[in-house]
Formats: structure tokens, C-alpha cells, sequence
């Protein structure tokens, strides 16, 4: 093989240097943490799992060249979507988000909007999303087989003066969908015309799932999909897919974050204290 004698020898006789057999324990935790979360996760959120697991100073470049050393990457696929206006202009509805999309605390802004799921069986299915601007989390959501007002209507929870935000697609601007979104107590919000930006982490959110879930499978069945987008969403997403947005925490984590910052910041103890809490 026209190896030469010194070559194999040192090869032979090779002892791991202490850089190698860190990095070997890396790999391993590398690999445990892309599949634990679904192979999904690329170096970024890897590199932030692994700090905060006792690697403070581990840097993002080194998890890159590790992973590509294991063969591994996330797992997403894009597809193109092209953004085309079909919606009618509606003057009289207001949009109170105008892209601000911050909130000091959970309930006080959520957006919605449709996507699409397709079945073998079934073919084209719909599923609504309701997303809490300030955890990411998503509340509410509603999966059926048309397109409809009862869809977005039964995507809606009943928490009071929230403002709603959405598109201007005829399932939110109908007479029934903003009848029953105003008896519930929200203030409605709505997109400047052919704008998907103002609407942009709920557009984040289906785009995730479909490229996280969605593109990766081929459902057989409405029934199969309506199982897989509940482990996603309920199993997955909310409880343990961790956000940038939100601290690197996923959305049940960051929500529990802010419960315990508020009963237990020094204000509140204080109050405690003088038994008027």
C-alpha cells in the first residue's frame, strides 16, 4: 500500500492527546444532544446546550468542525413561498402591532395565522396557530380539513384584553370570526395589506414546523398528521425546543421564568413581609 514503515509505527503507537479525548467526550455529547432534540438543532443552539452542561467557553466553531467531523447537520429543509396579495383591502381595520413584537408579559399580545399540511389520503389540510408574543409559546391552534371560519375560531382560547393580531384573509375578517374574537375580550390587530412581515414570528412558527416536521415526513392520513403536529407542537416545541428569541429557553421553560421572577423578586417579598401580599 506504499505506506511507510516510520508512518504505520506512529500510527501504531499513537497515544490520544488530551485535546483529542476532550474532543471524543464532545462528540459524544454532540451526538446525544442532535438526537434528543429531534437532529434539528445545528452548532448555534448545540454550542448553548453544551455551555450551559459545563462547557462555558466552548466555542460555536468548534461544535461546527465536530459535527462535520461526525457527519452530522441539522436536519431542515427549506422551501420557497412566495408571498402573493389576494387579500382585499379593509381601511376600517387597524393594525396596534406595527411590527412591535415585545411584550413584558405572557397574554398581553398574540398572533395568528394559517398554513398549510398535506396528506396522501386527505390531501391538502389546514392547521390555525395562535403564538404568544412574549413566550413564543403557542396557547391555541385548531387542524381540520377546510379552510374555514370555524377553523381560526376554534384555534382561540379566552384570556381577557389581549390584542389578536392576524392577516387580513377573509377567515379573519369575517363577521362570525370577529364577532366571537371581540365576545371573548381581544382587541383585534391587523397586517398592512400584503405585508407577511408584520406577522413575522407566527410566519417564524410555520416555518419551523414545516421545516423541523412537516417536510420531513409524508403523512398518510389526515388522522397520522393531526397525531404528528400534536407531538410537535405539545411534545415538542412548546416544552423543550429552545428559542433565541426567549433566551435560549423553550417556551414552557421561559414562561415558568417569568411566574418565578415575579413572585419571588424582591418587590413581592417585601410584600410578604409585611403580610399585605
Amino acid at each position: 500500500m506504499k505506506v511507510a514503515r516510520s508512518t504505520y509505527y506512529s500510527i501504531l503507537n499513537h497515544k490520544a492527546s488530551s485535546r483529542e479525548i476532550e474532543n471524543n467526550i464532545l462528540k459524544s455529547k454532540i451526538f446525544k444532544v442532535y438526537c434528543d432534540n429531534r437532529k434539528v438543532y445545528g452548532c448555534i443552539k448545540i454550542t448553548r446546550i453544551l455551555r450551559d452542561d459545563g462547557y462555558p467557553k466552548l466555542s460555536v466553531n468548534r461544535v461546527s468542525r465536530l459535527m462535520k467531523q461526525l457527519g452530522i447537520r441539522s436536519v431542515t429543509i427549506r422551501k420557497f413561498k412566495n408571498f402573493r396579495n389576494k387579500q382585499n383591502e379593509h381601511s376600517e381595520l387597524k393594525n396596534l402591532v406595527n411590527q412591535n413584537f415585545s411584550a413584558q408579559k405572557p397574554n398581553q399580545i398574540w398572533l395568528s395565522d394559517i398554513t398549510y399540511i398535506h396528506t396522501v389520503k386527505n390531501g391538502w389540510t389546514y392547521l390555525a396557530s395562535v403564538l404568544d408574543v412574549c413566550t413564543r409559546k403557542i396557547v391555541g391552534y385548531s387542524y381540520g380539513r377546510k379552510m374555514d371560519r370555524s377553523l381560526v375560531i376554534s384555534a382561540l382560547t379566552n384570556p381577557n384584553n389581549v390584542i389578536l393580531h392576524s392577516d387580513r384573509g377573509s377567515q379573519y375578517t369575517s363577521s362570525e370570526y370577529i364577532a366571537a374574537a371581540v365576545r371573548m375580550g381581544f382587541r383585534l390587530s391587523y397586517s398592512k395589506k400584503g405585508c407577511p412581515f408584520d406577522n413575522a414570528p407566527m410566519e417564524s412558527f410555520h416555518s419551523v414546523l414545516k421545516k423541523e416536521e412537516v417536510y420531513l415526513k409524508h403523512y398518510s392520513s389526515f388522522h397520522e398528521a393531526n397525531i404528528r403536529l400534536f407531538d410537535y407542537i405539545n411534545g415538542f416545541y412548546n416544552r423543550y425546543r429552545i428559542h433565541s428569541a426567549i433566551n435560549f429557553l423553550s417556551p414552557i421553560q421561559f414562561e415558568n421564568s417569568l411566574f418565578f421572577s415575579y413572585f419571588f423578586s424582591p418587590f413581592c417579598v417585601q410584600i410578604i413581609d409585611y403580610g399585605s401580599c
